[in-house]
């Protein structure tokens, strides 16, 4: 535990208090009402904080952890590459997770901005966004689905994912915000190239070792 909080204390930081937050408001509604992203208000200038609180808090158990596990395995490891070559590691790891989880509900603020009985919760913009800033970091990683018992290469499945995104929003046939998956995932890739326009020469290089 010392190792985690010395080498990746904003990881840990993010990691422990989400998950404290949202275990909090699964016996409080009031403060789970309050902190869910409510495109209705905030497109009106209203309750523009829960565009942030609404990353703290989640739906229910599964939903926790299932974006907790996905930030362990690659949140921790992102922060401390950030870390290893450049001095403002840790702030570029905060940077990228808040930023992300900023924008990656813009979308759904103004597709959303006419439905009153509309809400949205849950870190997943900004953890779409650390795995993505991973993946052009380390693109010949292989990544395990709980479904799918077999290895696929982060480079395949990035894209494979953003097309799932694509098409499960415009099918709407569950209560997820695939669209903050999506745009989170960019807003990552995006923060993260800015950041370190290297990276996409380190990205390609990769790929032809892997293809070779």
């Amino acid at each position: 535990m010392e190792a985690y909080i010395t080498q990746t204390p904003v990881a840990s930081l993010f990691f422990i208090f989400t998950i404290i937050t949202s275990i909090y408001a699964f016996s409080n509604h009031e403060v789970f009402g309050k902190f869910m992203l409510h495109p209705y208000s905030v497109s009106r200038g209203q309750r523009i904080y829960t565009l942030l609180t609404s990353g703290l808090i989640h739906r229910d158990w599964g939903h926790l952890l299932f974006n907790m596990l996905t930030f362990f395995f690659f949140g921790f490891q992102l922060e401390r590459i950030l870390a290893s070559v450049s001095s403002w590691g840790h702030t570029q790891f905060a940077l990228i997770y808040i930023v992300s989880l900023i924008l990656s509900d813009i979308t759904t603020v103004v597709k959303q901005k006419d439905n009153y009985n509309y809400h949205s919760l849950g870190a997943s913009g900004a953890i779409c966004a650390i795995l993505f800033s991973f993946i052009l970091f380390q693109p010949t990683t292989s990544i395990f689905l709980f479904f799918i018992p077999i290895p696929i290469p982060a480079v395949i499945f990035g894209p494979l994912f953003l097309l799932y995104c694509v098409w499960a929003a415009k099918a709407a046939r569950d209560s997820i915000n695939h669209d903050a998956h999506f745009y989170g995932a960019l807003v990552g890739i995006v923060i993260t190239i800015i950041l370190y326009p290297q990276v996409m020469g380190h990205f390609f290089s990769a790929i032809q070792q892997l293809i070779a």
